[in-house]
């Protein structure tokens, strides 16, 4: 087989494997917009799309399917039109996110299948037909482009994310792809590389065989989908530009790099979250990662005015089980270590912090800041606490909301938001089983009547992560700054950072006495004289013998220059 000097080059550096108002803007100024940015210490919004918001009710019903799906199995209505909608509204730039990460919109199975839970549609994106559409219940390409600009234009970046492992079970209208491109069974065991990657997750949901080096025609089913909709030549075009100038071999992992990077291309998305990333060889992200990055640089250079910045094209890893205790290696079973980092990704969701939230602050943030600035540095995680697919939440009964926020979004490293815990979006839902009852409609009407819960009202609890997350917006120091406590009781930290030419600090307290006025201590970090503004309060004040008080009784301060 034969290889363009580009495509040699490539593989040999590639290697073989209406809400309560928050002191924000509804939309930033462009000023704002273009702030200090770095992926290391993003705040990540991850919502699934049809659970969000509805703003369009007539394409609830797609492709023929129906409302007969076990509880929260099936489709609700969300949509791109409905997140654009909160996007206008001021909704994520009053919370403070950088970033929004939708489950894939690329066209899912058109029926429903029942896998042992109930009846189930692809409602969470997972289960692919075909990865060059926008997924009708979701919208248009329209939609898609409008929800991508209006994120740009908030000062938001976008996060696609990437199924390469498998298609979308097999049903009555879904037919299984070809022997060459997928195989249909053994069932993982998850003892080592083999029985972790050559193998399907579970029956029924083919494997792309991402291993293959052997070129393969285009499924016909694909064939006459896209000549049923009379786009069939432009997409064979396509494709034959594609593999000409990189001399790729068309190989069933390369088709879908092809179809992958199309949506960076575009409509300008800026950054990859890999789903399944251990069930495909390592390799395989090595290569997808140049041409990923390739395609950014080609949308930036074509749209100057809605590019955010300079950064390069960014990517993160969902290694299921990946803690930031293990460092660079991970042990994929049978003695075999990966280092995904050094495979196309610079960052790996952090799977530990679901476990660790339950220790003290020190312990956690310490921690934290030890391994992003040692054995990590350079790279970073993405921490979370709820998510659409860990059936093991920290507070799934939401009884602990503020405490979340403090640890989420106070932790060295980027942090992740599961739509609906700013509104303590309950995920124990009795009706439903599994993964489900992670994947319940946004709670907009709790929040828009202020419900009551147990001690707390819920508009109380998005003004304070709103308030953590415009603190983090505001100083990136928070999550990729150096950590250092500077008192143990009450507890106050300072984080620092310095580089990309980018100098900043903060001080925060924890825990604070909420019956009298506190003097917190920041010497050695700001300068008698200095004044600086409580994030939490929106004080601000002068400092004084090498403390500040803001003259409010809170249990949480957000020290930094304003």
């Amino acid at each position: 087989m034969k290889f363009t000097p580009l495509a040699m080059s490539l593989l040999l550096a590639l290697g073989s494997l209406s809400v309560p108002a928050v002191a924000a803007p509804a939309a930033p100024s462009k000023a704002a917009a273009h702030k200090p940015f770095l992926w290391e210490n993003a705040t990540v919004y991850l919502l699934v799309t049809d659970r969000f918001n509805n703003a369009n009710r007539a394409n609830d019903w797609s492709y023929g399917r129906q409302d007969d799906a076990a509880p929260l199995r099936g489709f609700m209505g969300g949509d791109l039109a409905g997140v654009t909608a909160k996007i206008k509204d001021g909704y994520f730039n009053r919370l403070g996110v950088d970033v929004i990460w939708t489950t894939p919109p690329v066209e899912q199975i058109h029926m429903g299948t029942d896998e042992g839970r109930g009846k189930s549609y692809g409602s969470h994106g997972y289960w692919a037909r075909d990865w060059t559409a926008v997924d009708a219940n979701l919208g248009t390409e329209q939609d898609m482009r409008d929800f991508v600009a209006a994120a740009h234009a908030h000062g938001i970046r976008v996060l696609f994310d990437v199924v390469m492992n498998h298609t979308g079970p097999v049903t009555e209208l879904d037919t299984i792809w070809p022997a060459d491109w997928v195989r249909s069974d053994p069932v993982c065991t998850y003892k080592d590389p083999v029985s972790n990657i050559d193998c399907v997750l579970v029956p029924n949901l083919s494997d792309v065989r991402t291993e293959s080096d052997t070129p393969v025609a285009l499924p016909p089913h694909l064939v006459a989908k896209w000549k049923a909709e009379g786009r069939y030549e432009r997409e064979v075009k396509e494709l034959d530009d594609f593999f000409a100038s990189t001399g790729l071999p068309r190989a069933p992992r390369f088709y879908l790099m092809k179809w992958h990077t199309d949506w960076i291309r575009k409509y300008g998305v800026d950054g990859f979250r890999g789903d399944t990333v251990k069930h495909v060889r390592p390799g395989v992200w090595k290569e997808l990662q140049p041409l990923a990055a390739a395609a950014y640089e080609d949308w930036k250079k074509a749209h100057p005015a809605e590019r955010l910045g300079d950064q390069k094209f960014f990517t993160t890893a969902e290694v299921y089980g990946y803690n930031i205790a293990s460092g660079r290696k991970f042990d994929l079973g049978g003695g075999a270590l990966v280092d995904y980092y050094d495979n196309g990704f610079n960052s790996l969701i952090n799977f530990g912090l679901v476990h660790d939230a339950k220790k003290d602050y020190e312990t956690v943030f310490s921690a934290y800041s030890g391994q992003l600035n040692g054995p990590l540095k350079g790279y970073s995680v993405l921490n979370y606490l709820s998510s659409h697919d860990d059936s093991n939440p920290f507070d799934p009964a939401r009884s602990k909301p503020f405490e979340s926020a403090n640890k989420l979004l106070l932790a060295p490293g980027t942090a992740q938001i599961y739509y609906g815990d700013e509104t303590a979006r309950r995920l124990d839902i009795n009706e439903a089983v599994g993964d489900a009852k992670l994947r319940s409609f946004m709670n907009w009407d709790d929040l828009n009547s202020n419900a009551q819960r147990d001690g707390y009202k819920v508009a109380d609890v998005l003004a304070h992560w709103s308030k953590l997350g415009q603190f983090r917006h505001a100083h990136v120091s928070v999550g990729a700054g150096v950590h250092q406590q500077l008192q143990a009781k009450p507890y106050v930290f300072k984080r620092t950072y310095e580089g990309q030419g980018i100098s900043d600090k903060v001080v925060v307290a924890l825990e604070q006495p909420t019956d009298k006025i506190s003097y917190v201590s920041v010497q050695g970090v700001f300068a008698d004289g200095v004044k600086v503004k409580d994030y939490y309060s929106g004080k601000r004040a002068v400092v004084k013998g090498g403390k500040v008080s803001f003259g409010a009784k809170n249990a949480i301060v957000l020290i930094g220059l304003d």
